[in-house]
């Protein structure tokens, strides 16, 4: 349904320059916002980049 609904209304902003300038704007927000969700999934399973322990000092 989710997906019906974008096409219908990217079919209807397409028609004007102003809705091509917002689908635009959209698409590129997008895209940052899904490169970050990836990176910071890759960053969280990358084997051997965990964080050490913190000794204890020793005063």
């Amino acid at each position: 349904m989710k997906r019906i609904l974008q096409v219908f209304v990217t079919r209807w902003l397409s028609k004007t320059p102003l809705g091509i300038a917002v689908l635009g704007a959209g698409w590129f927000l997008g895209r940052r916002r899904r490169k970050a969700r990836e990176a910071e999934e890759n960053a969280r399973f990358r084997p051997g980049r965990r964080r050490q322990p913190q000794r204890a000092s020793r005063r």
